[in-house]
């Protein structure tokens, strides 16, 4: 289920831009598994592909996210059900900003890494927020609503609704619904497991309001081996290729592809990931034809929580460079 704001028609790979922020892990510990048997709701979604948005996710993860600054973030648990976080980052490029997190997790568990309901928020000093709310309603159904703001203005209100078969996912999302003007969004997603290793489906974006309506379409097939994925999207609007190879157990790496038929331009970009597990490092970094290179290191010091970053980006032809370091504590 993806954020309506990257399903916008100017997006060539709407379903793969997600905006809002995912679901830590649960606070809570898993229930015992009994007689070393599954959960019955992990063992019907063996063989179930997954969601649509997270057809490349395995590729976008070996990127760098590089920041510019001094960032700090500080992690609190407060309960087995709740957290608060801190994050502070000071920058030449733009004023200071500061983030107030909390997280809770409830008791519900349906899998040994999920607890529900979920429930996100994060607010900033200019009063911007955004806020979550997921919730397992069976085994099969999940349920998810979203609130942005930017300071006193509705940027996105967004609600959508999952279905988890044997063999397939579909989820429904409609954003920015408005009944009196006559306006929103809405955004159908398919994805159904052909074999073992092939998953195939479709997205269905319909845009209404002023007097105008846009409905779009999109194919998407991914390939799974065992030790790499490809993956694909097409559409009206452009084409996002992705292939994630993992050279053994320390080295990830992935080259992405995508194409916007609107501006009619093209990038590819190519990442990787190092894990030092000795060191407790891992380095990520990227490099694509906008000439930009980038890389980040994390540096986790046991047995302290704590976690050093340091990151860089540098782009040649617009003679621009960023550098930022961090402190993550929690």
């Amino acid at each position: 289920m993806g954020n309506v704001l990257a399903a916008s028609p100017s997006n060539p790979s709407s379903s793969s831009n997600v905006t809002s922020i995912p679901p830590p892990p649960p606070l809570t510990a898993p229930p015992p598994v009994a007689d070393g048997k599954p959960p019955p709701a992990e063992k019907r979604e063996s063989n179930n592909p997954g969601t649509y948005e997270d057809l490349h996710k395995s590729c976008k993860d070996v990127f760098p996210q590089p920041f510019e600054g001094c960032k700090l973030v500080i992690n609190k648990g407060l309960s087995n059900h709740f957290q608060v976080s801190h994050t502070l980052q000071l920058s030449g490029m733009g004023p200071g900003a500061y983030h107030f997190g909390a997280t809770y997790v409830g008791n519900k568990q349906m899998g040994t890494n999920e607890a529900f309901p979920v429930l996100l928020g994060d607010i900033d000093t200019t009063g911007s927020l955004n806020a979550q709310m997921i919730h397992q309603f069976t085994d099969r159904i999940r349920g998810k609503m979203v609130i942005q703001t930017q300071k006193s203005v509705w940027v996105l209100v967004q609600s959508d609704a999952e279905y988890r078969g044997n063999d397939f996912t579909a989820s429904l999302t409609a954003g920015n619904i408005d009944i009196l003007s006559g306006s929103g969004i809405l955004v159908a997603h398919y994805l159904q497991r052909m074999a073992p290793r092939v998953d195939v489906g479709g997205e269905l974006l319909y845009h209404y309001g002023s007097g105008q309506e846009v409905a779009m379409m999109s194919l998407a097939g991914r390939y799974t081996s065992d030790r790499w994925i490809a993956s694909g999207t097409v559409g009206q609007t452009g084409w996002h290729l992705s292939y994630w190879h993992k050279g053994n157990e320390n080295v990830k790496v992935g080259v992405e592809y995508e194409y916007n038929t609107r501006a009619r331009d093209s990038s590819v970009s190519a990442g990787y990931q190092i894990d030092v597990p000795k060191s407790n490092i891992t380095f990520r970094g990227m490099l694509d034809t906008n000439w930009t290179v980038a890389a980040l290191m994390e540096k986790r010091l046991p047995p302290l929580p704590f976690t050093f970053v340091l990151s860089g980006m540098v782009n040649h032809s617009k003679n621009q460079a960023r550098f930022g370091f961090g402190l993550n504590i929690g």
